[in-house]
């Protein structure tokens, strides 16, 4: 599968996500370009904060890989991970971070505190943003017009 198929299941996940009147993330983690694990943000259904798409798809993958780290897979998701994403993902040590939209107010790859570039960060993912963008940023301000 192409980086823009990931990140279409990405979207996949999103859609799924908005429909059940979530904030519309979705994330795929790949493990020798096959996935392995999917979902969508889950704060609501979960009442749980840390249940951002990243952080579900991490854990499943862990477990099914029997790891806590996860060298070899890369990690799609539609907008650019908070702070607390961006963290989880350098502990896990996720090879590569694709990210669609990038978030202004609340990313922490290339915007915001840009934890990566902080020299207390152990691990940096090679990161490429901009995948599949508009679609990405669609989802995410059609979802919040609604809810104004």
């Amino acid at each position: 599968m192409s980086k823009a198929s990931f990140m279409e299941h990405a979207l996949k996940e999103a859609k799924l996500t908005s429909q059940r009147g979530e904030v519309p993330v979705g994330a795929v983690l790949t493990h020798n370009g096959e996935i392995i694990a999917s979902n969508g943000n889950r704060t609501l259904e979960l009442k749980d904060p840390t249940a951002h798409a990243e952080i579900l798809v991490i854990r499943e993958a862990a477990r099914k890989l029997d790891t806590e780290r996860l060298y070899d897979c890369d990690l799609y998701v539609t907008l650019e991970p908070c702070p607390m994403c961006a963290g989880a993902i350098s502990f896990g040590r996720i090879r590569r971070l694709y990210f669609g939209a990038s978030d202004l107010k609340s990313g922490a790859v290339e915007s915001g505190v840009r934890f990566y570039s902080n020299e207390t960060c152990h691990h940096k993912p090679e990161v490429y943003s901009g995948i599949l963008e508009s679609e990405c940023s669609f989802i995410l301000k059609e979802f919040f017009s609604q809810k104004r």
